[in-house]
Parts: structure tokens; sequence; C-alpha cells
């Protein structure tokens, strides 16, 4: 198989969640496991660190994935979904994984998928864990998917954890209390394996607690980060520096060599240093715009408050939206006198332009509705002043699929 023949077996004969949504999700670690042992089982041959959470789990992998690179450590980093290439999942030192390590594996694995059916998720985790393996990493940071507990990724042993926040996001899946949510990111806490808590409510704290002593393991709970950076940096990387710092200072004590200078070289460098996209990127200037993947409200809370800070002229807001997401509280964060271009992803799971509109009329919003992104981006670029900002927003797959991300 070509490559691009490999990546259409992967989308066409795997269910996807980032395509098709819940049907995808599989609450249950035997395929991958499966997978795993067909391989020999590539997730007990490096070191890693696991990170779950609501919002800032991608921006924490990238940020500690980062300051292990600046420490010298060859550096895996595995996150999901992708924005523009399948190969941006997996990752050594900011590097994709080839095209060519991609079709050999899925030729190898034939079989197994035909035998067990596995989701394309549990795919890609195994494909991550035999890459670090066999490329001889020293450290792997690995992103969980959804959740935590039932997560492909929750084989691993890490050297540590780090649970970024919760808020209520995925319900239908991983439960409809703060609860409930917070026993599922904790599943990924191991017997005597530190953990380290980002945020904690007083509704998630007792869960943590409990759950850390089940396994006796050491809960740290992030302090609030000192890190002041020289450059624009997402208000989201400033909340999780707390976690990202303890997650570090946990690796020292541990033994790595890592040193203060590294953390902050490595976080100023973070985008060109793993290849981090699609968080507060600027894609162009006069008028200034801005591409960001957040999509739920604890996410978009933190994106409008960072564009307010800005202080730019009239926002043009470009937002579109997958099915199940509930709107109302998204709607009520937008900022007064918006002017708003409401579009959609070409995937399965993305909510109509029309469905959109109608949802926003209720609520009272009036916007203009555009087929995808780059027709809004366009027409917001003709109607925006030098001073205005442009953000699009909402979906990451609205986000991927921005021609000049």
């Amino acid at each position: 198989m070509t490559y691009d023949q490999t990546l259409e077996y992967l989308f066409t004969r795997l269910p996807m969640y980032q395509r098709v949504g819940k049907a995808a999700f599989k609450k249950d670690l035997t395929n991958t496991l499966k997978l795993l042992e067909n391989l020999k089982n590539p997730h007990k041959k490096f070191k890693s660190v696991h990170v779950a959470g609501t919002n800032g789990k991608g921006t924490s992998a990238h940020g500690i994935a980062a300051i292990m690179q600046t420490a010298g450590y060859k550096t895996g980093l595995y996150t999901s979904p992708h924005l523009k290439n399948f190969t941006e999942r997996i990752r050594i030192n900011g590097k994709e994984v080839s095209p060519e390590f991609v079709i050999e594996f899925v030729k190898k694995v034939i079989p197994v998928i035909e035998e067990i059916n596995p989701s394309f998720f549990e795919i890609t985790v195994a494909m991550a864990f035999e890459y670090f393996a066999t490329q001889k990493v020293d450290i792997a940071i690995i992103e969980t998917g959804l959740g935590g507990r039932l997560d492909s990724t929750n084989v691993i042993t890490p050297e540590v954890c780090l649970i970024t926040n919760i808020g209520y996001d995925h319900m239908d899946m991983l439960g409809d209390t703060l609860e409930k949510i917070a026993a599922e990111k904790a599943g990924i806490i191991k017997k005597h394996v530190p953990v380290v808590i980002g945020e904690t409510l007083p509704e998630t704290a007792p869960v943590f607690e409990q759950i850390a002593e089940n396994n006796e393991a050491v809960l740290i709970k992030a302090g609030i980060s000192n890190w002041k950076p020289k450059v624009l940096v997402p208000a989201y990387l400033l909340k999780n520096m707390g976690g990202i710092e303890s997650v570090i200072h946990e690796l020292i004590r541990q033994g790595w060599d890592i040193t203060e200078k590294h953390i902050s070289d490595g976080v100023e460098k973070i985008n060109e240093l793993t290849g981090l996209k699609g968080r507060l990127q600027v894609l162009g200037e006069s008028p200034l715009q801005i591409a960001d993947v957040s999509h739920n409200v604890d996410g978009l809370k933190s994106l409008f408050d960072q564009i307010n800070q800005l202080k730019k002229g009239q926002l043009h807001l470009i937002f579109g939206s997958v099915k199940e997401k509930a709107l109302k509280p998204i709607f009520d964060l937008f900022p007064k006198e918006t002017k708003l271009y409401w579009t959609q992803s070409s995937v399965p799971r993305a909510l109509s332009v029309e469905e959109l509109a109608i949802q926003g009329v209720m609520h009272g919003m009036e916007g203009e509705c555009y087929q995808n992104v780059n027709e809004a981006i366009d027409a917001a670029k003709e109607k925006a002043r030098p001073e205005d900002l442009i953000l699009i927003t909402g979906s990451t797959f609205v986000v991927a699929e921005v021609d000049e991300l």
C-alpha cells in the first residue's frame, strides 16, 4: 500500500471518534492489550509521563516535551487529534513519524485488525508505542484521549501522571457530574506512581485524594507558576504552567537532569520544538487573525478573556461546532458587539451551518453563514479594518481546515 492508501484504510476501516463520535469510543482496554501483545509489548520498553484532563492536557503535554527536549533527552510525544496531517500525532523531538513507518506498521498489524476490529484510536496508540520503543526514546509524553481509566493509553506505567483540570465535557461518555468525570480521569493513577493535580475543585479534590490513597500514590497539588513569558502565549499555557513545572520538579527529584533554564527556554520555544498548532496561533496581521482549537466552556472562556485583553477593534468571530455540543453556555461567552460568521467542518460530526444559525437566532444572535471556514475567513478579511481582530474557533475540525494553518 502507498501512504495515501494506508491512511484511507485506517480512516475507512476503523471507527474514528473525531469523525463519527460516540460510536467509536470503546470503554475497554482489551483491544489495546491484544494489539500490544502482538507487538511484544512495546509500551513496557520506554519511560513516560501520562497526561489527562478536560482542558490543557495537549498544551501541557507539548510543554513537558519541549522542556525534556531542551534538557537534551530524546523525547517522544503522542497527542490527538491531528490538525493537518496524521503524522502530527506521533513525534520524537518535534519531528513527525515518517510515512514509511506508518505504512510498515499497518501492514504488520492488518491480520490482528481484521481479527479484533479495533478503533482508530487504539491503532494509533499502538503505533505510537511501537515507534517510541523501536526508536529508543529516553522518555515519551503521552496524552490521553477522552477519559483516563479506560483510555487506550492507560496501559503504561509512567514516572509521573498529570491531571490538568476537570470540567464539563464529553458528559455523555464520562459522566454527568464533576465527581464522575474526575473519577474517570483519575483512572490513570497507578500504584506508587506520583500524580500531579493541576487544579482542584471542592467536588473533585476528595475523588483524587481517595484514588491516590487507594494506589499508595503521592499526590502533588500544583502551585501557581512564577514564569513570565517574553512572548504572547495562550492564557491556558500560563494556567497550566503550575502543573507542568510540578511534573518537571518531580522528574528532577527522581534524578532526571533538568534545570530551571531548561524549563523557561523549553516553554518559550514550545511551537518550534514540538510543532504545537492551533493554540492562539497567529495567521496574519492587520487585521490580526488568530486560530484556536478551544471548544468547550472552560477553554473558550479563557480564550475570550485573553482576546479581550488585546484591546483590538471589532471582533470578527468565525465559529463552528460539533453536533453533540450544548451551545447556550458557549454563546453566553461571546463578547458583546461581535460580528458573527457561522461555519462548519467537513467531518460527519460537524453541526451544519444551517442548524448553527438557527440555534444562534434562538439565542438572539445573528450571523452570516459559510459552508467552509476559508470562505468565512475571506469574508471577514474583506469586512475587517486593520485594527480589528478575526478569531477562528469553536471546533478542532474547523481550525484544522484553515488553509493557512
